[in-house]
């Protein structure tokens, strides 16, 4: 009997010092005898690498690389296959810890960097981990192409409202009046909504979640990873050293319930501890009602389709009185960029074989002594 085909390793590739793992046991080919060779089945352990996790003790980061090492067995993917992309900042030590493939760049450059990645090869699985500071300041520029664009690829945004690698300035979504080392008396910027940022740049999956609410984040990132375009999630994550308890309304179980609204397609938007709070709309403005002052029928029912609604959604976590939802804003389908490059690639080729050498002499060249 022939010897069973046998996968290639890819050549060690360095990221931050380390070189990344060999490939899983994929699917291979049957063998001459039609004998079906199993998969090793890969745990949330196969995605840990053997670097030391450095983050201050407490902090929610943990958490979040905890639900997406958790979560990657479930995604039909392979590590030699898998690509994580970062910046700079606290957020951005992501790719040392998964045992993937990884790329850490400079500060607000991972979104044009995954671009480059995905679009050299489609096949690859890209998420890219920043953070306010890193994805919306200096990368915001770059944030906002890469969600135009409509990359087939994730992005994990890490939002604690805080500079913390270095050392407690605010950010682009730090509150109004936030007093930091940088804004003694309180910052004067108006903060920026992220959600609402990707909704306005087109993405075509928005979401948010929760450091703390774990088995939501996991379902968050699992319908991420399904959909094909760029997804966006928000996650709300506490910084304990520079910007503790800033989501404590959110994640303290006495009252979260009636600060939280999660998101559902096709559910009713009924929130608090005993349910008995809806929200309605008054045209395009929404507004908070008692469940029992209002026929079932008006209470307003989550369409993730709807773009309108998506802002309307996410506009009111800036709303004095109203609840912060969670969940999927908008899940909506476009052709993809590296889908329509391909395209393009394979028609110019079926026209000619290019000739650089021609090409670098037409038109107008002159010889220098």
């Amino acid at each position: 009997m022939p010897d069973t085909p046998k996968m290639p390793p890819p050549p060690p590739f360095k990221v931050g010092g380390t070189v990344a793992p060999p490939p899983m046991k994929a699917p291979a080919p049957k063998t001459d005898l039609n004998i079906d060779i199993p998969v090793i089945a890969l745990t949330a352990k196969d995605f840990a690498s053997d670097q030391d996790v450095r983050w201050c003790p407490g902090c929610g980061d943990y958490s979040i690389l905890a639900q997406v090492q958790r979560t990657m067995p479930d995604l039909n993917v392979t590590r030699h296959n898998t690509v994580f992309v970062a910046g700079i900042g606290c957020s951005s030590r992501f790719p040392y810890y998964m045992n993937t493939y990884g790329f850490h760049g400079i500060h607000g450059r991972a979104p044009a960097i995954a671009s480059g990645v995905k679009a050299a090869n489609p096949d690859l699985t890209v998420w890219v981990a920043t953070g306010d500071g890193d994805g919306l300041s200096i990368g915001g520029n770059h944030t906002l192409h890469m969600l135009r664009r409509n990359f087939n690829l994730n992005v994990l945004l890490f939002n604690n409202r805080i500079y913390g690698l270095t050392k407690g300035q605010y950010s682009p979504t730090s509150e109004h009046g936030k007093k930091t080392k940088s804004t003694p008396v309180g910052s004067i910027d108006h903060p920026l909504n992220p959600p609402l940022f990707a909704l306005g740049c087109e993405a075509t999956f928005v979401a948010r979640s929760i450091d703390r609410d774990t088995k939501h984040m996991q379902e968050v990132i699992k319908r991420a990873a399904a959909h094909k375009g760029t997804s966006f999630i928000e996650i709300y994550q506490n910084c304990n050293i520079f910007n503790d308890g800033a989501f404590l309304d959110l994640t303290e179980k006495d009252v979260k319930d009636d600060h939280l609204v999660v998101l559902h397609h096709g559910e009713p938007l009924i929130f608090g501890k005993n349910k008995d709070k809806a929200i309605v709309l008054d045209g395009f403005n929404p507004k908070v009602v008692n469940v029992a002052d209002v026929p079932a029928e008006q209470i307003l029912k989550h369409d993730e389709k709807n773009p309108i609604l998506a802002s309307i959604l996410a506009k009111m976590s800036d709303m004095e009185g109203f609840p912060t939802p969670i969940g999927i804003f908008l899940s909506v389908e476009r052709a993809t960029y590296e889908e329509e490059l391909v395209e393009q690639i394979k028609i110019a080729k079926e026209k000619s074989v290019g000739d650089l050498k021609k090409l670098l002499n037409s038109g107008n060249t002159w010889m220098i002594n």
